[in-house]
């Protein structure tokens, strides 16, 4: 967009400056060489002024700042144009563990196939208890059976485990996925920890997305050093691969109305938002994989890559039972959410878990409507063909059982249609996803180098608003960049009008005398420039931190074929340009003779009078384009909504009333720049015409806010 705005101002700068060449040729002629000179001096120094020249730095230190702001707010964004990208989001797609929810695992009921217990105590502090559920006696028969099979299955669950529980200086840290540690706080809980240090970790086959489990083998000092398999996964998965079922410590063969029993319980689980993950074992009674039916050996008797004997090891397993894990969600997000879908953001959840919980969890944080469904990935490989695939992520906002490969399907079917899509990821299975997207974000916690790496903004708090946060602030930046825009480019079009105009109409203003000779411009080269140098540098750059002036969360987001400067922007910048360059010719005609309006000129020669017209000019000019950068920060409110909120644009503007009047009053700078002092009434001249272009504008917004109304109230 902006190489757009480039080009476009070069041709017209170029096109504005042959224009008053000729003008000047034509009207007034060339005497000598040094006619010549000065009309070539001032088409340079009007080409100059035409172009904002400090607008690739502003930008970029407005960008910058944003990108420094962000970071304060744990929002860490690598590349400089994704500050206002973010701004222009239309979909954020977010997983949910972590980011939606507090990424606090604890393992809260377990079931197995004798009863229910509820495991007390939040967090991953090792301090709770098990609590018989469903009218059960502690003291009874049955809860010492049921017991028993709970240390069962969180032996097996923290046996099939890759994280770690540790406690330093008094607190409790975790090393490895939350929801495996969660399994390990669970079985110390219960005392299972005498039970896990029989066994000794011999082999694993690693979970992975497409498995949806993980086994371990491990060898059982007490008993001769035989070996058994542990496997944990998600529990429809899991159940698959069992034939028989552990029940008051006996194992039997695993009937069809188990495997029902087992499934509603999943349901009735995940309905309730917890996560629920089924364990099972396998006693292989052997103490080497090599006598194991199936498994494959090589040449010298020795079992190749375990990972490699899932299908022979992975069978005939013994179900034990399943746990529910909760993760609370983040009390911070649903407001989030609602801010989100305020500002016209659609909000997508993508898990792992199973369809219920993951319904349940967006219900919760209003991310869907209560009874909402979610669409697993299973249904997202049936689909036919794209077209429906884009008619399902056009309509559905939750998605579970998913593999990171339907990330990258969904980012990509959200990009078809036209959205600007935030995608977040923590896994290097992610990483194609991330990179795929408008704007990747990895998790600054959990999330892998990979991820990070390809990713161009990272959360180093892992959490949800923190990305809407982010939005609002690219969103802000965005305005802010319009703002300076606006101010810059309407300044700049005011003195090419005022130059222009001058040449044009000299004879009518009276810049230009019967009887003189030479070329007469309306203000000086030096002049011009000084005038860019003034107003183009501090007021612009204090524009581009401007605090927010409007609900920028009320509005929809950018959409791609938007124009950062608009036709109703064009407009404006066009009517301020004209407003500004009428005040300072006509300022200027009042001081000289044979002009249009009062003759206020003190007499003298022509020369003189030009120079206070000059510098009345000059005074006006600058002092419209200050008063322009109050009225440019926002497109419709009042400039009188949050006048002072701004201090940097105070200050500069402080700093370039200063510098004007150091021009006008310093002796040998008049010289230099083609002034001359002026006096009260003068000054009270220049202000109150400088005035009219914040007057104008005010006006001009009253009548776009009117025509706002009328068009909302239409549609």
């Amino acid at each position: 967009e902006m190489d757009y705005v480039s080009k476009i101002l070069g041709i017209a700068v170029c096109v504005i400056a042959v224009v008053v060449l000729v003008a000047l040729a034509v009207l007034e002629g060339f005497n000598d060489v040094h006619d010549v000179i000065d009309s070539l001096l001032l088409a340079v120094s009007l080409a100059v002024a035409a172009v904002p020249e400090g607008l690739a730095a502003i930008l970029t230190v407005v960008l910058a700042l944003g990108v420094q702001r962000m970071a304060a707010h744990n929002a860490i964004v690598k590349k400089l144009h994704s500050v206002e990208t973010l701004g222009s989001a239309s979909v954020i797609c977010s997983d949910k563990t972590g980011t939606l929810t507090r990424n606090e695992m604890t393992v809260e009921r377990v079931v197995t196939p004798s009863g229910e217990v509820q495991i007390t105590g939040t967090g991953y502090a090792p301090e709770g208890r098990m609590v018989m559920t469903g009218g059960v006696s502690p003291e009874s028969e049955q809860a010492q059976i049921v017991a028993d099979e709970v240390v069962a299955t969180l032996v097996a669950g923290t046996l099939a485990n890759d994280g770690e529980l540790r406690e330093e200086n008094g607190r409790w840290e975790i090393v490895g996925d939350p929801t495996e540690v969660s399994l390990i706080v669970a079985a110390r809980k219960v005392k299972a920890d005498r039970k896990i240090k029989r066994y000794t970790r011999v082999g694993e086959i690693p979970f992975t997305s497409e498995r949806k489990r993980m086994s371990i083998i491990a060898k059982d000092s007490t008993d001769s050093d035989k070996l058994t398999v542990f496997a944990k996964g998600a529990p429809d998965v899991l159940l698959s691969y069992c034939t028989r079922i552990r029940v008051g410590g006996q194992v039997r063969k695993l009937t069809e109305g188990d495997r029902q029993s087992i499934l509603a319980t999943v349901e009735r689980l995940s309905s309730e938002a917890y996560r629920t993950l089924g364990e099972a074992c396998r006693p292989l009674e052997t103490s080497s994989l090599a006598d194991v039916p199936g498994v494959s050996v090589n040449a010298a008797g020795q079992v190749s890559d375990i990972a490699d004997q899932a299908e022979a090891i992975e069978t005939d397993l013994i179900w034990n039972g399943m746990v529910g894990i909760i993760d609370p969600p983040r009390t911070e997000v649903r407001d989030s959410v609602t801010e989100a879908h305020r500002a016209g953001i659609r909000t997508v959840m993508i898990t792992g878990d199973h369809p219920l919980t993951a319904a349940r969890i967006a219900s919760d944080l209003g991310i869907i409507e209560k009874g909402g469904k979610a669409l697993t990935g299973d249904q997202l490989d049936a689909m036919p063909d794209e077209a429906a695939f884009d008619k399902a992520t056009s309509e559905v906002s939750v998605y579970a059982r998913v593999a990171p490969e339907h990330k990258l399907k969904i980012v990509e079917s959200l990009q078809r249609q036209g959205n600007i899509a935030a995608m977040t990821g923590d896994g290097v299975n992610d990483a194609p996803a991330v990179k795929s997207a408008d704007i990747g974000v990895a998790m600054g916690i959990t999330g892998t180098e990979v991820t990070k790496e390809s990713a161009k903004m990272i959360l180093a708090d892992d959490n949800f608003s923190t990305i809407v946060a982010a939005v609002r602030e690219g969103r802000v930046i965005f305005d802010n960049i319009r703002k300076f825009l606006r101010y810059l480019l309407s300044s700049n079009v005011g003195e090419v009008f005022t130059v222009f105009g001058g040449v044009m109409l000299a004879g009518v203003l009276g810049i230009t005398q019967p009887g003189t000779t030479g070329v007469a411009v309306p203000l000086l080269a030096t002049q011009l420039l000084w005038i860019n140098l003034l107003t183009d540098a501090a007021p612009a750059l204090a524009m581009g931190v401007d605090p927010q002036t409007d609900d920028v969360m009320a509005r929809s987001p950018r959409k791609l074929t938007d124009r950062v400067i608009d036709r109703d922007m064009w407009i404006d910048i066009a009517f301020i340009g004209i407003i500004m360059a009428a005040v300072t010719l006509i300022g200027m005609d009042m001081h000289l003779e044979g002009g249009l309006f009062t003759d206020r000129s003190i007499g003298g020669t022509h020369e003189f009078q030009m120079i206070e017209a000059r510098t009345m000019g000059f005074t006006i000019l600058v002092f419209a384009q200050l008063f322009n950068a109050i009225a440019s920060r926002s497109a419709r409110q009042s400039a009188f909504v949050g006048l002072f909120s701004n201090k940097w644009l105070w200050g500069a503007i402080g700093l370039s009333v200063v510098l004007q009047l150091v021009v006008i009053y310093v002796p040998f700078l008049n010289s230099a720049f083609g002034t001359t002092p002026l006096g009260p009434w003068a000054w009270v001249e220049c202000i109150c015409l400088a005035a009219v272009v914040l007057i104008a504008s005010e006006i001009y917004k009253a009548i776009m806010r009117a025509i706002d109304r009328k068009r909302g109230i239409m549609a």
